[in-house]
Order: C-alpha cells, then structure tokens, then sequence
C-alpha cells in the first residue's frame, strides 16, 4: 500500500469521521426520538445527509491522487472504526438523548479541528480540490457543532437536576 503524506492522512481521517459521524447521528436519532424530540431527530437526519455528502466528497478527492485511493481509504475506515468503538463505550444501554448529544458535542468539536487542521496544512500544500473541500465543509462542520450544543442544552434544560441519575 502507498505511503501517505501528513495531509493525505488528515483527508483519510476528515473522510472516517464523517463515515463515523453518519452512525453517531442515526444511533442518536433513535435516542431523541424515542424521547419524541422530533425537532432535534430532523436536525440529526440533515447532519447525516450531510455527512454522508463529505464522505463521498472526500472519496472523490482521494481518487484524484494517484495510487493513494486505497491507502486514504484504509485510513478512513480505520478512524471510522475507532470513533464507532468510542461510540458504544459512551452510549451504553442506559444512554439517553442527553448522553447522545453530549457525544455528538464531543465529536463535532473533534471534526471541527480536523476539518481546520486539513486546512491549515492545505494553505502550504496548495491542492485546490482540497481548498474547495474544506471551504465548503468546515462551516457546515461548524454549524453541526452549534446544532448539538444547543440540543444538549434544551435537552439539559429539561432534565429534573434533583432526580437521581439512571
């Protein structure tokens, strides 16, 4: 398999989060909308047809790179994999929406930085796909972060703070 560079590594792990970030959002959708928090469940579905968009973004980038598609795509899966493995560590059988969108909070900001970090090594790098990329990804990976925020403060917000935790 071919070696990849720093930035051919970055796009790889840019395209496993937004892999992983399509299981997250379905597995915490199911999570809201078994609490009927329907407002927050079309929020979530947006967000993975968004993801599920720079994947294949990502993979179309990857296939422009001679003889680096395999390698970038192991990478991906890889990360895809180990964020699915953090998933089911913190979302347990007790896990509720609350939890859910706790994770996705930790998970966006880790996206968000991925996303920025591809593009700061990009600014040196100078390949235009990956500048288109990142200049259409990165602030929907913003807007995704802001989304889970909120969710988990009204999700917070009406949590009883003197009941006792599940």
């Amino acid at each position: 398999m071919a070696e990849l560079t720093n930035l051919e590594s970055k796009l790889g792990e840019v395209v496993g989060l937004a892999m992983a970030a399509q299981e997250a959002t379905k597995k915490v959708g199911a999570l809201a909308r078994a609490e009927k928090a329907q407002d927050l469940v079309e929020k979530l579905k947006q967000m993975q047809g968004e993801s599920k968009e720079a994947e294949q973004r990502g993979k179309e980038i990857a296939a422009g790179l001679d003889g680096k598609t395999t390698a970038i795509l192991s990478e991906a899966r890889e990360v895809k994999q180990k964020a699915g493995e953090m998933m089911q560590d913190y979302l347990d059988e007790s896990a509720d929406a609350l939890d859910g969108f706790e994770f996705l909070t930790m998970a966006e900001a880790g996206e968000v930085g991925h996303w920025e970090i591809l593009g700061t090594m990009n600014e040196r790098a100078g390949n235009p796909a990956l500048r288109e990329y990142v200049a259409w990804g990165l602030p929907i990976q913003k807007r995704h972060l802001e989304e889970v925020r909120e969710g988990s403060l009204k999700l917070a917000a009406e949590e009883d703070p003197n009941e006792p935790a599940a």
